[in-house]
């Protein structure tokens, strides 16, 4: 999801109407109680076994999918009363806040006071890290304030996922690929089955290390996790397109596309024009021109899309002139 933060949950951010609302209070510890941390088994863990949590994520993912921001907040609230320092619970809950203009400077606020209150608390300070690093996609830079309360979760625990997964995303966002990939590595020894770890891994390898196999590998399980997550499969088919597996891609963009009917994701913003270009590439011209003409319709990609459809009209793409293929977009 942070040049994801830069582009999934970067794009969540900009794209989603605003919605006036308050944050939900971020549960804090008191006393000797605060100096501790949740503690899932180190080896083994697996939070997507918990089906309370997971039917939380679930909720949540809908209405975020749906533009109910405050609905969707309040259900990510409820999962990380379960699992505290599951990453990709708290990177939603920073997501939903940003669309509710105010709130994610409430939420700050309000993890501010629980690390200053509980500085021995690991959870406070990765909260506290990935609310600054979502305030600094909102435009204010508060990246070295993100990385010195990763950097002071780690000094508490230094195998907890959730700080590793944290700088793994700002190594990413910085294009320092060897390191993000350290962190991230780190992040998976003790936490498996953590999606956005592993998210990131196969954004890494598809964009940088260029090995689109291995970053499959990453991937291919996480909507067993999470089947709500749209854009994991968006990814999912995006790599697939680059392994010359169109079919398959195919039907991970569609359903994409189907769990971001409101268009709030990368899934919804540019699925239609991925699957456009792998009907041209497969000359299939008249699907190709009804799902450029459904992103037209929904005003997505609509300038990337209105360019396929020009060159699709004009002939460019016609299989017996050996056109076989679109321009590239930008990488997504």
């Amino acid at each position: 999801m942070l040049s994801r933060f830069a582009g999934s949950l970067a794009l969540l951010l900009v794209l989603a109407a605003p919605i006036y609302c308050l944050a939900a209070p971020v549960p804090a510890s008191a006393g000797k109680a605060a100096t501790t941390k949740p503690a899932p088994p180190a080896a083994g863990r697996n939070d997507y076994a918990n089906h309370g949590f997971v039917d939380r994520i679930d909720a949540g993912l809908k209405h975020f999918y749906a533009r109910e921001f405050k609905k969707a907040q309040d259900e990510f609230e409820r999962a990380l009363a379960i699992i505290p320092d599951n990453t990709l619970a708290i990177s939603f809950l920073n997501a939903a806040a940003a669309q509710q203009p105010g709130a994610l400077d409430v939420l700050t606020n309000v993890e501010e006071d629980a690390a200053s209150g509980a500085p021995k608390n690991y959870v406070n300070h990765v909260r506290l890290g990935f609310s600054y690093m979502f305030q600094s996609v909102a435009g204010r830079d508060r990246t070295q304030d993100a990385r010195e309360e990763l950097n002071s979760a780690i000094a508490l625990d230094p195998d907890g996922a959730a700080a590793h997964v944290g700088l793994g995303i700002m190594r990413f966002n910085e294009r320092s690929a060897n390191r993000s990939k350290t962190e991230l590595l780190a992040a998976l020894r003790t936490d498996a089955d953590n999606v956005l770890a592993r998210e990131y891994l196969g954004q890494l390898y598809q964009s940088d290390l260029r090995d689109p196999q291995r970053g499959l590998s990453y991937l291919i399980d996480v909507p067993n996790l999470v089947p709500q997550y749209a854009d994991i499969n968006f990814h999912i088919g995006s790599l697939l397109h680059d392994l010359h597996q169109p079919d398959a891609a195919i039907g991970y963009l569609n359903k994409a596309i189907a769990l971001d009917a409101a268009h709030v994701g990368e899934a919804g913003q540019h699925g239609y024009t991925l699957l456009g270009r792998i009907y041209i590439e497969q000359h299939d011209l008249k699907s190709a021109t009804s799902i450029l003409n459904a992103a037209v319709a929904n005003d997505v990609d609509t300038i990337y899309a209105k360019t396929l459809l020009g060159k699709i009209k004009a002939g460019d793409y016609d299989k017996a002139e050996g056109k076989s293929s679109p321009e590239p977009a930008k990488s997504r």
